[in-house]
């Protein structure tokens, strides 16, 4: 398990927003709606058991009603799936590893000809081990339902966000939302 060095309480600490209230440019929600700016930070772990299914070029990559969505301010949820659920023979490591200051060291994981379509976190901080292991996938790169609900991907293309018709934003990743720190 890794510990908060200096650099990541620093990291941690640049957000401005944090849930604890919506910004004026919040859009409103509408009936059965959740808006992204009441999410925390830091991101909160929600068991969801509805049914996801991930595809790729008409193949089923993941099945599931085991999910975790991680709900962090400004982000509509990514989605953690237990590997058990997870072809996980389809996926081939990368040699690409990336840094969250709230949940850890992941690695990418590519499909054919698809490089970068999931990730998982090998390495978390004590307060998210429950996604150790889990993997996650990059709406942009292969299709993804929720409980048959087609999923857009969060805009700008570098995060994994998985948008649907129950999220209100604007959402981090459209653009001017670098001033959101």
């Amino acid at each position: 398990m890794l510990s908060a060095t200096h650099e990541v309480r620093l990291a941690r600490r640049k957000w401005r927003f944090r849930g604890r209230g919506r910004p004026a440019f919040a859009l409103p929600c509408a009936a059965g709606q959740e808006s992204v700016w009441d999410y925390p930070r830091p991101p909160r772990l929600v068991p969801d058991a509805r049914r996801i299914r991930v595809r790729h070029a008409g193949a089923l990559l993941a099945d599931s009603t085991g999910a975790i969505r991680v709900l962090e301010t400004a982000s509509p949820p990514t989605f953690y799936l237990p590997p058990d659920d997870v072809a996980l023979g389809q996926l081939t490591p990368s040699s690409v590893r990336t840094f969250c200051e709230w949940k850890g060291w992941a690695r990418q994981y590519d499909l054919a000809a698809n490089p970068g379509a999931a990730w998982r976190y090998t390495e978390t901080f004590p307060e998210f081990a429950a996604i150790r292991g889990f993997v996650a996938f990059y709406p942009a790169k292969v299709s993804c339902s929720v409980d048959g609900e087609a999923v857009q991907p969060q805009p700008g293309g570098y995060y994994g966000g998985w948008v649907t018709a129950e999220l209100a934003g604007p959402f981090k990743g459209e653009p001017g939302s670098e001033s959101w720190w």
